[in-house]
């Protein structure tokens, strides 16, 4: 009798085990934040079998609104057990356990097994809903940042206009002479190489605006930060050469190479470039200066406008605070600013001084592949 009890005592051991291996697995899932729901969902699947009394005829199904997923061997039998996925107390879906059919009667779900269900529904549950709310924020921000590179765009939009008149007016005026020069096709030929020139210089114009507004994923590639700054600000410095404002630059003497998205800092430079020019009502000077050390490629942003105090700058980075007028812009750019640094894996830091301006350094992890610092570095 005794020994039957030992026996007994056992197999519960040996079930509890099988258990606790299966939350443990579903909660290794929760601290994984790259895989999509339905990842998640074929995973919670895939190692609810092996939890349940007979494994080698269990197989599960999840469904989640219009999702489903279900174990490679999947197959509906009378033999089976689910409990509803309840999300803000709504039924979004269910999770079932099936014991395909087989000659052994005795294949029965346990209560224990009903209530290992409950517990699993309800930790997949609260995944379920962070990875949704998670999902959902994503999308938000990404419709942010469109929002503000939209928002830039008005603001950049007058000096667009003022570049594209003049090719323009180079290929109304040279279409002109050539009309008076149909006798003289050399003539007539010069005139329609500078309209082929002025035509090339407005395409270059357009894509580069196009390039700026379209939104897109990260698309991570091997950049010199040195060459990115001096391209950026060939396209943004001249929109605003009407503003009283300098532009400064300097490079870094060693290449300051990173894994970003060159589409995605660019905007981090226009964001702080029309944020430093609104702080300089009467003009100024934007100073950008490029920088490596060992770990770290630098990109920093000066200006001499208005400065700031330290409670603004606490605030400088929530959505939608501005302190500007309504006019001059959505309070979203230096907010855009911090989540395209973020997904670089890199910090923003910010000094200011009323009436002294405002200091943006922009801190990557520098590629040490890539960089002459390192090479440098090494060969001493």
């Amino acid at each position: 009798m005794q020994n039957m009890k030992g026996i007994e005592d056992h197999i519960r051991l040996i079930e509890r085990n099988k258990e606790l291996t299966c939350l443990y697995e579903i909660a290794k899932i929760v601290a994984d934040s790259e895989k999509t729901i339905q990842e998640v969902l074929q995973t919670i699947a895939s190692v609810l079998p092996p939890a349940f009394h007979y494994p080698d005829r269990a197989c599960a199904r999840i469904r989640l609104d219009d999702l489903i997923v279900t174990t490679t061997d999947f197959e509906e039998s009378e033999l089976s057990i689910r409990e509803s996925l309840m999300i803000d107390g709504c039924v979004r879906g269910e999770i079932e356990v099936y014991y395909r059919k087989g000659n052994d009667s005795k294949s029965v779900f346990l209560p224990e097994e009903q209530k290992l269900l409950k517990t699993i529904a309800r930790q997949s549950t609260l995944m379920i809903a962070i990875k949704l709310s998670n999902e959902k924020k994503s999308e938000l921000e990404n419709q942010l940042r469109h929002a503000d590179r939209l928002a830039k765009i008005g603001q950049l939009t007058s000096g667009m206009a003022h570049e594209l008149n003049e090719p323009l007016l180079g290929i109304l005026g040279f279409a002109q002479l050539a009309a008076k020069k149909l006798e003289d096709m050399d003539a007539v030929e010069r005139y329609l190489d500078r309209i082929i020139q002025s035509c090339l210089q407005a395409r270059e114009i357009i894509r580069k605006m196009m390039q700026f507004s379209s939104p897109s994923p990260l698309k991570m590639e091997k950049i010199d930060l040195n060459h990115l700054i001096e391209q950026s600000l060939a396209f943004i410095a001249p929109r605003f050469e009407h503003s009283d404002v300098r532009f400064e630059y300097f490079p870094s003497p060693l290449e300051p190479v990173i894994n970003g998205d060159a589409s995605q800092i660019t905007q981090i430079l226009a964001n702080l470039i029309i944020n430093a020019i609104h702080a300089m009502p009467d003009g100024g000077t934007i100073t950008v200066t490029a920088s490596v050390t060992e770990d770290t490629a630098q990109m920093i942003v000066q200006d001499t406008g208005t400065g700031m105090d330290q409670k603004t700058i606490e605030q400088i980075f929530l959505p939608f605070f501005t302190t500007k007028d309504v006019d001059m812009g959505t309070g979203l750019g230096l907010s855009v600013v911090h989540g395209i640094v973020s997904a670089h894996g890199g910090t923003v830091d910010v000094s200011s001084k009323i009436g002294q301006g405002s200091i943006f350094t922009i801190n990557f992890p520098a590629n040490k592949e890539g960089s002459d610092y390192f090479e440098r570095n090494e060969k001493k």
